[in-house]
């Protein structure tokens, strides 16, 4: 009896160590990866080194005519990042001017978006007169990127009108002769 009791307690050992030693692996197994994606929102204006610009009027050289703006520039890019939120889907640039400058009208158009960038960018507003008021420049973007540089994003004419011009609103009654003036152009990315 003490033989058919050992028995049976060795194979039950070895059966149950037999079902341990096969439930350790199995022809599948899993594990987790966590991932952060961080949101982004960042603007700049390129050129770095050269995005100051000079702008100005020739004086006529027959009586009876007005001041003459200078040629458009079109030198600078503007470049964005961002990554959306589930809460916000979409960005916006807005564009304002710290000072107006009496007479003048400053025109900015950003064309569509080129270059080595890609995901959802932003679309265009066409033309904008600068004001203090914020206005939105581009509109839509999601999640995307540029390009960085020159030559990628979104490019930018800078133009001046002596006021009373078409979709103006200075008055050309208010230009006063100065050697210089300047005002800030300040670019914000931000939620819609």
């Amino acid at each position: 009896m003490k033989k058919l009791k050992l028995t049976m307690a060795m194979s039950l050992l070895a059966i149950a160590v037999s079902t341990t030693i096969s439930a350790q692996d199995t022809n599948t197994d899993s594990h987790t990866i966590t991932i952060s994606i961080p949101e982004v929102a960042l603007v700049d204006i390129e050129p770095a080194a050269t995005k100051n610009l000079t702008l100005g009027f020739t004086a006529p050289t027959e009586a009876g005519n007005p001041i003459i703006p200078s040629t458009a520039n079109t030198t600078l890019w503007l470049n964005y990042s961002s990554i959306k939120s589930v809460a916000d889907p979409t960005r916006n640039v807005t564009v304002s001017l710290n000072t107006i400058i009496p007479g003048v009208d400053i025109h900015v158009t950003a064309a569509a978006a080129t270059g080595s960038g890609a995901g959802t960018l932003g679309l265009s507003a066409g033309l904008l007169t600068l004001s203090a008021a914020d206005q939105t420049i581009i509109s839509g973007i999601g999640s995307a990127y540029t390009g960085n540089g020159a030559n990628n994003g979104h490019n930018l004419t800078y133009a001046l009108a002596a006021g009373s011009g078409p979709g103006g609103v200075a008055a050309y009654a208010d230009l006063q002769a100065t050697a210089t003036t300047q005002a800030t152009v300040t670019y914000t990315i931000s939620d819609n």
